[in-house]
């Protein structure tokens, strides 16, 4: 089975190899144990202090201290994905939302085809971005006390709710393309040639025509969240919000544990060292 390898990089000074590295090693797990068993999908996921220091065959998710709404997976000048992800109390949220959607779909261009949740229109080609429609920090959860974001299953896109099936990993969307406040989905109608969304990023749901898109090189994914302004800065949560202040608190309980372990550690590798 081809592995797909992803390289998380700061090219920030402000996050430290010892964050950096536990960061990785939550998204390796949320990977191999949530992710990969859904979506059959293999990949690693490795921390690199430098760019430098990044194989070449890794497509890298990168934290950078401003992105200037260029948040996201891109194309770079060779056609190899690497998502930018923005500096702040809540990265570890965006850099899972990037690595998922960039290891299910690298290049921005993958659809399934369903049926519109639009009134009137018939099958639809939807964009994959497991992510976005419960990508609201409301319906994240933690892996190794680190906060990552929730993504749909393949059943999210069949064309009748079934029983007992599930629809996103945390079980937050409960039926086929729904969108939670916060979310959206977007698709392209082959009648018209236009590109929709389902969004709720106010008090109810809404559908928007975003018209005829021209590609202009980019990929799909780009071009469609270059049209999406209304989405939240995931990497800069308020400090008072439940799931980061959750999550800290657990990081904080777990390190007393986790230091004593080491502590105990050094002890035996010192008896054994001095016979």
């Amino acid at each position: 089975m081809f592995v797909r390898q992803a390289a998380l990089v700061s090219d920030v000074g402000q996050v430290g190899v010892g964050e950096l590295t536990r960061v990785a090693a939550a998204l390796q797990k949320q990977v191999t144990r949530d992710f990969t068993p859904l979506w059959e999908i293999s990949a690693t996921v490795d921390g690199f202090v430098r760019l430098e220091d990044v194989p070449l065959g890794y497509w890298p998710v990168i934290v950078v201290r401003d992105v200037q709404d260029a948040a996201g997976v891109h194309l770079d000048r060779d056609g190899q994905p690497f998502a930018l992800v923005e500096m702040g109390s809540s990265w570890s949220l965006t850099a899972s939302h990037e690595t998922l959607e960039m290891l299910a779909d690298p290049f921005g261009d993958r659809f399934v085809a369903g049926p519109s949740p639009r009134p009137g229109q018939g099958r639809v080609e939807f964009l994959v971005e497991v992510c976005d429609p419960s990508e609201d920090d409301r319906f994240a959860y933690t892996v190794n006390d680190v906060l990552v974001s929730d993504f749909y299953t393949p059943h999210f896109f069949d064309p009748v709710r079934g029983a007992g099936l599930r629809y996103s990993f945390t079980g937050a969307l409960t039926e086929p393309r729904q969108v939670l406040p916060g979310g959206y989905l977007s698709w392209h109608d082959p009648a018209d040639d236009h590109w929709y969304q389902l969004t709720q990023f106010g008090a109810e749901p809404r559908f928007r025509d975003l018209g005829i898109l021209a590609r202009a090189g980019r990929s799909w994914r780009e071009i469609v969240d270059s049209q999406t302004p209304e989405t939240r800065r995931l990497s800069v949560l308020a400090p008072e919000t439940p799931q980061l202040t959750a999550a800290i608190a657990a990081h904080d309980v777990t390190s007393t544990g986790t230091a004593a372990r080491a502590a105990r550690l050094r002890e035996d590798i010192e008896a054994l060292i001095r016979g």
